[in-house]
């Protein structure tokens, strides 16, 4: 790539017309992660804060499900990906915008890490993703990218298509219900962890989230969100096969629906016969 070329990626700005609050389209995530929204979307992390604030939460679940081979859906910039590989997962990582997939791959090499990255929808994974794995995760409110019913739908059958019989997914989003019902508020202890930098909603309503990011550079930029209440979720979760769904608030599993800023589901797919059903047999 040359110089030129590199330099109009970094350049390419985000688009959504002359109505933002109508870009209601799946489609529409690969145009909000441009170049320049992965360049700056570790200073909205802030990985040593975020690894502090999940503690080993995710590295935990996975163990005592007994997973080993993990498949990580939505990638990002790799934070997760790279905290597993460390933690001895195989792992593969994907993402749909390649910007993001790239930066992955940049951060993971600087930690010396070689990622096995595949560019790919999630609405279509067996497509580009082969073979089964202990484990899916999609985190960092990804899923809510989805706008459309069948697009959930079709992405967590996939998810679950993917996972060997015993599998588990496991799946955040954002507290939904909170910001619909009572107004946003967040504490910015889990997720997005910089310093400095301002997280907000600025259009609310039963079909979209419009989030603002402020940067201490003074750079903004902007992501359209579908805002998915969580007992909606879970009940997909469960008319797509998944057998539970186990739900915690802020990585606790004991919580006040209205409290935390973050739920994370961990969705099992094994079916195990209840104690009634043993004795039927």
């Amino acid at each position: 790539m040359s110089v030129v070329q590199t330099a109009h990626l970094n350049m390419e700005a985000q688009t959504f017309g002359e109505s933002p609050n109508k870009v209601r389209n799946t489609d529409h995530y690969v145009d909000e992660y441009v170049p320049c929204v992965a360049d700056k979307w570790d200073e909205l992390i802030d990985w040593e804060s975020r690894a502090k604030s999940e503690g080993d939460f995710f590295i935990e679940v996975l163990k005592k499900k007994g997973a080993r081979r993990v498949l990580d859906v939505a990638t990002g910039t790799g934070f997760h990906s790279v905290r597993l590989l460390k933690a001895g997962f195989e792992v593969v990582s994907t993402d749909g915008s390649p910007s993001m997939l790239a930066k992955a791959f940049e951060n993971a090499k600087q930690q010396g890490y070689i990622l096995r990255t595949v560019h790919a929808d999630w609405r279509w994974l067996n497509r580009d993703v082969h073979g089964e794995f202990d484990a899916i995760i999609c985190l960092g409110n990804s899923f809510t990218h989805l706008f459309k019913e069948r697009d959930r739908r079709k992405s967590l059958a996939e998810f679950y298509a993917m996972l060997k019989h015993d599998g588990t997914l496991v799946i955040d989003q954002r507290n939904y219900d909170s910001i619909l019902d009572n107004g946003y508020s967040s504490k910015h202890a889990y997720n997005y962890c910089g310093n400095n930098i301002k997280v907000a909603p600025i259009h609310v309503d039963e079909g979209l989230t419009r989030f603002r990011y402020d940067f201490p550079d003074n750079s903004t930029f902007h992501l359209n969100m579908f805002p998915l209440r969580k007992d909606y979720f879970k009940r997909i979760m469960h008319e797509v096969g998944f057998q539970s769904v186990e739900t915690y608030g802020d990585f606790q599993e004991s919580y006040k629906d209205g409290e935390p800023d973050f739920f994370t589901h961990v969705a099992e797919k094994e079916y195990k016969l209840d104690e009634q059903t043993k004795e039927d047999k």
